[in-house]
């Protein structure tokens, strides 16, 4: 689920490759997003050619995030939707990258938030996935907790172009909600379902889903 703490760990993780000299830019940003951590870091250690290990860099910056996730909040419309589907019976499940770990860390100070998943929560770690995104394993994990409804009934929520190509993999809707520098390098990436620069203006009827209360005649 879109959160304002993506942009914070970018900003350490910018820190963590100052020490060597080097820069960490929205290109690259863009292929760790959606990866699983220690996918991220390998991933990151191979291009930028810092002398660190991955056990290395996820030490370090798993200590940088514990003070960062303390003020990590969700962006502009996430919790109201999350309230609206929860209230109206739609299910609803968390399917992040992060090992479960680091998910407890932003879920801490953000109580009000994953509350309403009930502990519906399926993370990175998890022993049924084999292949991060955008390999469809953790959405089809996803899928299964909830009962296994038809993947075409899934709606996905999105930040990261992995987690798209995930969602269509497999087989669901996908609601892309990039970061506007995201957005920007990949102004021609048109995979999504539907793309927005915020949850506010998501439209629920477009979907078969319950309208907002606002938007009942």
């Amino acid at each position: 689920m879109p959160s304002s703490s993506g942009h914070r760990t970018h900003l350490h993780g910018t820190e963590i490759l100052a020490r060597y000299g080097k820069t960490y830019g929205w290109e690259l940003k863009s292929r760790l997003m959606g990866c699983r951590d220690r996918e991220a870091a390998e991933i990151l250690i191979r291009e930028t050619g810092i002398s660190m290990t991955a056990d290395e860099y996820l030490s370090e910056r798993t200590v940088k995030q514990e003070s960062l996730f303390a003020f990590a909040k969700p962006l502009p419309g996430v919790l109201s939707l999350i309230k609206h589907l929860k209230d109206t019976n739609i299910p609803i499940i968390v399917a992040t990258s992060s090992c479960r770990a680091t998910f407890l860390l932003k879920a801490k100070n953000n109580h009000a938030l994953f509350s309403l998943f009930d502990n519906n929560i399926v993370c990175g770690d998890d022993p049924k996935i084999t292949r991060g995104k955008p390999a469809p394993d953790i959405f089809h994990v996803a899928r299964e907790r909830l009962g296994s409804p038809p993947a075409n009934n899934c709606l996905v929520f999105e930040d990261a172009i992995n987690g798209v190509e995930a969602a269509k993999n497999a087989e669901m809707n996908v609601i892309w909600v990039p970061h506007p520098a995201l957005a920007a390098i990949h102004k021609d990436y048109f995979g999504a379902t539907e793309t927005l620069t915020s949850l506010e203006h998501f439209d629920p009827r477009k979907y078969g889903l319950p309208p907002f209360p606002d938007d009942e005649e």
